[in-house]
């Protein structure tokens, strides 16, 4: 048996600790193992295809990041090629990656990724490749499984940031606006602000109120809390709003969203009068060794994606059911998203604490 682990989509806190097991399980039943660099650029001729072995992952589960690296626009159902004039052509390359696979021998493949990569091993899957998932995202927003590995390490690093800026916010009577990532899904921003006891938390899921959001300032103020905290999704909108998108996102990407705290920021300072601050935290959640948890839920990912390789599991992810790792069909994970419950217990538990949600 030889197979191959690919890493896409967007990095996240424990990727090396899967691609380690992983490796390790399947030399461990004496399979040959290969890396594919970049996504899948690494069979398309863009990249390098390594072999891997004890050496390769020796010493790696504890950091960050992907040693293969990762690309979040090369889907070779529609991969970006520049063209003279500085436009983009956008052509299917899935022959060519299926050829190449067969050329070295790939008997299956390990597609460690977000809803992008799970997509691509799909259509993989109907032409005919033997590919097993592993979900990977730091928003959380995979469903059929409890968590993805990144989720619990970013949800550490947006805690880490508001304790910090308490004690700012605290000492000098400020509002502080701290952005966090997520995408539409407002899991770490919820799961952050309810752990370090942030006093408004702005999700996707929940539209809200500008003046509901400053009178939960106000009454703080009138309580002698002279500071509050707000955490804000990237993806939360107000009331018959849009979303907000930063920048212009490159050929073959998903749309950035973000950018909200700093208006935001500046309407609780016009309308409350108070100094207010604002933060994006931006790539430091993707960065930096990944948390215990993640770093066992990635072993187990990387472990059970072999044996899903050896049970012939084609065409299924993993996913955690707690307390078991078990295998879904991708395309029952396709077939549905996973956001916040506006009426379940973590929501609930907030708004019984105290926490505005601006609605």
């Amino acid at each position: 048996m030889r197979i191959a682990l690919s890493t896409g989509g967007g990095d996240a806190p424990g990727l090396n600790a899967v691609i380690r097991t992983a490796v390790l399980s399947a030399l461990h039943r004496g399979w040959d193992v290969l890396g594919i660099k970049r996504g899948f650029a690494g069979l398309l001729g863009e990249d390098e295809v390594i072999p891997m072995t004890r050496e390769t992952v020796r010493g790696i589960g504890h950091l960050g990041g992907t040693i293969l690296r990762t690309t979040n626009r090369g889907s070779p159902f529609h991969y970006p090629v520049l063209q003279p004039d500085g436009t983009y052509q956008y052509i299917d390359r899935s022959d060519e990656l299926i050829e190449n696979a067969r050329n070295l021998g790939i008997d299956a493949i390990i597609s460690i990724g977000g809803d992008g990569s799970l997509r691509i091993a799909q259509q993989l899957v109907a032409r005919g490749m033997k590919v097993v998932c592993v979900p990977k995202t730091i928003d959380n927003d995979v469903p059929c499984t409890v968590n993805t590995f990144g989720f619990d390490t970013a949800v550490s690093t947006a805690i880490d940031a508001i304790d910090k800026l308490h004690t700012t916010a605290e000492s000098h009577d400020r509002v502080m606006v701290l952005e966090v990532m997520g995408r539409e899904a407002g899991f770490i921003a919820l799961y952050a602000g309810v752990a370090a006891s942030a006093d408004v938390v702005l999700i996707p899921e929940i539209s809200f109120d500008i003046e509901k959001v400053c009178e939960k300032i106000r009454a703080r103020d009138r309580g002698g809390r002279l500071f509050s905290i707000v955490v804000v999704a990237e993806g939360a909108a107000a009331v018959g709003g849009a979303e907000s998108i930063i920048g212009e996102s490159l050929p073959g990407q998903a749309r950035r969203l973000g950018g909200l705290c700093e208006p935001l920021a500046k309407e609780i300072q016009r309308r409350t009068g108070k100094e207010t601050r604002s933060l994006i935290l931006g790539h430091l959640q993707r960065g930096g060794q990944p948390t215990g948890y993640d770093r066992l839920l990635s072993a187990r990912f990387g472990g059970a994606a072999v044996r899903a390789v050896e049970e012939q599991k084609w065409g299924h992810m993993l996913a955690l059911q707690s307390p078991h790792i078990v295998t879904v069909p991708i395309e029952d994970v396709l077939r549905s998203e996973k956001r916040v419950d506006p009426d379940g217990d973590v929501v609930r538990t907030a708004r019984e604490s105290g926490i505005s949600f601006g609605d």
